[in-house]
């Protein structure tokens, strides 16, 4: 794993460009969208209490503090606040697969601007953010904290990350989790799941955390067009594999394959409770993100 302290050549131009491009994007999103469901859906760890003070007519009787009453000859009761601060966790798969994109944008540069747009609205609501990137193995951890400059170290180390490994395993990024996250914690977990066997570490994370599953997926993994021989290779395997796309059999079988492995995707998780945002590199993300946080307002 990169130690956080590891020195790194210069920034590009173009890349801080890109990083404060989506420092304004984020920064607007959160304060005209964002923050409001945030708030309303992720909530502190529960009440904590600050101060006794004397009973007062329409007082809820539980709450007297029979000691301090026994002390004074008059009724005293206890006062709580709610304890606000929340410590969120993003795990960023930057497997080879992230690279992947036949739009504007790849998977990896979507996982990043919905990373940053998480950041900003925690830390907007006095939360701290921490990251983790993993592989098939772990790339880097970054320590929760606060503060705009710690959100925008998060989103450098996403865009500028250079991955020792290609694979995915989302089974020891979550097993890692487990062992440094020790209070409970909301982890999104953004991948494009091309991965198996994780069903046992998810389980334990989800019983200790707060989970959110963060789907991505281009369109052509979905579907192929009939554009003749196309020469593809798994990017984290490097497997080659030649396809004719105008045979029909051809791209039915694909489209099944990739509707099974969502399906199988969508099982798991529903089956452990865990909610689920799935966002296309061709469409905006902003709506699905927006559907989440009313949806789970709602249930709340």
């Amino acid at each position: 794993m990169n130690s956080a302290a590891t020195e790194q050549p210069p920034i590009p131009p173009e890349l801080l460009q890109k990083i404060r491009r989506i420092e304004i994007r984020a920064r607007r999103l959160v304060s005209n969208l964002f923050l409001g469901e945030y708030h309303s859906v992720f909530r502190g760890r529960g009440l904590e209490f600050s101060e006794v003070r004397e009973y007062q007519p329409g007082d809820d009787v539980r709450s007297i503090d029979w000691n301090v009453t026994a002390r004074m000859g008059t009724p005293y009761v206890k006062k709580y606040v709610e304890e606000r601060e929340l410590t969120v966790l993003l795990v960023v798969d930057v497997s080879a697969s992230e690279t992947f994109g036949t739009g504007a944008q790849t998977k990896g540069e979507v996982a990043a601007e919905v990373a940053a747009l998480l950041a900003f609205a925690a830390v907007a609501n006095n939360d701290r953010i921490g990251l983790l990137t993993f592989s098939d193995r772990i790339e880097k951890f970054v320590p929760p904290r606060k503060g705009s400059q710690h959100v925008l170290r998060i989103v450098r180390e996403l865009l500028y990350a250079r991955p020792q490994g290609r694979g995915t395993d989302i089974a020891g990024a979550l097993a890692y989790l487990t062992r440094v996250a020790r209070r409970r914690s909301i982890i999104f977990l953004i991948s494009d799941f091309l991965d198996r066997g994780f069903e046992g570490a998810l389980r334990v994370a989800v019983q200790r955390h707060d989970l959110v599953a963060i789907s991505l997926t281009d369109p052509r993994e979905l579907s192929l067009p009939p554009v003749g021989l196309l020469e593809m290779e798994d990017a984290e395997t490097g497997q080659p594999l030649l396809l004719d796309t105008e045979d029909r059999e051809t791209r039915r079988q694909y489209a099944l394959a990739a509707a099974q492995r969502r399906q199988e995707r969508q099982q798991l998780l529903r089956s452990m409770g865990v909610d689920e945002v799935a966002i296309t590199t061709d469409r905006p993300y902003v709506q699905p993100l927006m559907a989440f946080f009313q949806a789970r307002a709602r249930r709340i």
